[in-house]
């Protein structure tokens, strides 16, 4: 079934990151729901400057299921980057996002397809009510991390909602509006607000390969969530500022009373008061000058996340497939998968 950007009714976009292994079984999962369900489609795989052969596999899936579209990044990015890539390419009215290890079922496509159609939602999270494949400490883990988010972003924040989800059009494009250098669409969509629905499933393990989100990922993305939803690192200082008034005004009363009780040696109260009163009215304006520091950073800040080496939808031109070099850690800013 041929496509069109006037025509497309799903789009899935797949952001991957050296998945050799997993790809082939993915695609024939992915493929057979698809072709069931009667839409016009694309499959946007993001290959987010992998160093094996994935760019060679994607090529050999492409000559037998045309509605699969390529798009190459010239560096790796991170997994946010590599989801905004394909989220902003896409062209279908709507829009779901998987990662290619098979953990989120793509069976499960049909059934979010159909709660939008059925009750006009714009936005169908994925929901993982049985996580017991996932280690104790992963459990755990994620346990903290979305109660941490639902108290930052407030209970819109699904809980145990990835990055498997459904978008309508009109989402999309509101999230393209934003002017986030570094979006967190775990918090982004839910801070939307737009009408939404919830389909549950058990998490399947790994299809194959190995896993791309390592603890020292995950501790990137929750500190990604923080910075980018919420000022509390910065006000860290104004509140250790106000505590250490609070203290310093506690114990300027101790080194009077003690200097009327003549238990103090000279010039010892004067200079522990001064001390004291300065080192704490200098941690309150360090305070307030990060706040606003903060903001201004955050605003002139007008770097891309990603740069497109390749779209097969502009270029029918076979991309080549030589890994890219590895290449250092990015960012961690941006560095989330």
């Amino acid at each position: 079934m041929s496509t069109t950007a006037e025509e497309t009714t799903l789009s899935v976009v797949v952001p991957m990151y050296n998945e050799e292994a997993v790809l082939p079984i993915m695609a024939e999962r992915l493929r057979k729901v698809l072709d069931g369900l009667d839409v016009s489609y694309e499959v946007v795989a993001v290959d987010d400057g992998s160093t094996d052969a994935t760019a060679a596999v994607l090529v050999g899936l492409r000559r037998y299921w045309p509605q699969l579209r390529i798009i190459r990044l010239r560096r790796n990015g991170g997994h946010q980057a590599a989801l905004t890539a394909g989220l902003h390419r896409s062209t279908g009215a709507f829009v779901v996002s998987i990662d290619a290890d098979l953990q989120d079922p793509p069976e499960l496509i049909k059934d979010m397809l159909d709660l939008a159609r059925s009750q006009n939602l714009d936005i169908v999270y994925g929901v993982r009510d049985d996580r017991s494949t996932d280690t104790v400490f992963k459990r755990w883990t994620a346990g903290v991390y979305y109660r941490m988010m639902r108290r930052i972003a407030g209970n819109r924040v699904p809980h145990n909602a990835g990055d498997f989800r459904l978008l309508s059009r009109v989402t999309v494009d509101a999230l393209r509006a934003l002017p986030e250098q570094q979006p967190v669409y775990r918090l982004l969509v839910p801070w939307l607000g737009f009408p939404s629905g919830t389909v549950t499933y058990s998490r399947e393990r790994r299809a194959a390969g190995e896993t791309k989100y390592p603890l020292t990922k995950m501790v990137r993305l929750a500190a990604d969530s923080v910075t980018s939803f919420s000022a509390a690192p910065l006000r860290i200082a104004t509140w250790l500022g106000l505590a250490g008034f609070a203290i310093c005004m506690a114990l300027v009363v101790w080194v009077l009373v003690a200097y009327f009780l003549g238990v103090t040696v000279p010039g010892w109260a004067s200079l522990s008061v001064v001390l004291l009163f300065l080192g704490a009215v200098q941690l309150l304006c360090l305070g307030l000058l990060g706040e606003y520091v903060g903001r201004i950073f955050a605003a002139s800040q007008g770097r891309p996340t990603f740069f497109i080496a390749y779209d097969s939808a502009e270029d029918p031109t076979p991309l080549p497939t030589a890994p890219l070099q590895r290449q250092p850690e990015p960012d961690p800013v941006s560095a989330t998968r």
